[in-house]
């Protein structure tokens, strides 16, 4: 049995692996800047790897669990790799290295995520309006030309100021 140091340098060396995977729809980003990576633990001598999908029905979580559990493999570690549903993932969870990745690679990082109370997510019927910046000039006022982009958590807008379109990641 692992314990005492070696055990919390086990679990720190893990965290460290886990969170490098990159995700697999943002290759630029880690499931660490992502904030999917919600943690590693002990139980008895297994191994547990905790991960939060960006929205519940996630396609890419399968391959994230691969790639999460078989970086750790590589390294000799044996881990469950769990899906944590509550709370919620937030696009808050963005790490700043990952805005900035977000921003280098062309990507609009999502505005603050509007703040909710307990129950079920208000249903907006109306388009919601953002007055997003573009990554390449950082001119705000960027027109969206379609809700969605090549993943459902992405918007496509074109910059007023230098013509440039772009993609935008959804706060939720």
């Amino acid at each position: 049995m692992v314990t005492g140091r070696a055990r919390t340098g086990t679990l720190a060396r893990a965290r460290e692996l886990a969170g490098a995977v990159p995700d697999p729809e943002l290759p630029m980003l880690t499931l660490a800047d992502l904030g999917i990576l919600r943690g590693v633990q002990a139980e008895g001598e297994r191994l547990i790897v905790l991960l939060t999908p960006t929205y519940s029905g996630c396609p890419a979580m399968a391959e994230m669990r691969r790639d999460v559990s078989r970086r750790l493999a590589g390294a000799g570690l044996d881990a469950e790799i769990r899906t944590v549903l509550s709370p919620a993932w937030s696009s808050d969870w963005i790490t700043g290295e990952g805005r900035r990745k977000l921003a280098a690679a062309g990507i609009a990082p999502p505005l603050a995520a509007p703040r909710r109370g307990a129950g079920p997510v208000p249903l907006a019927l109306t388009p919601v309006r953002r007055d997003v910046a573009c990554p390449r000039c950082a001119a705000p006022g960027a027109e969206q030309t379609a809700a969605f982009s090549g993943t459902a958590c992405k918007a496509l807008y074109r910059c007023a100021a230098c013509d440039e379109p772009f993609e935008y990641i959804k706060e939720i």
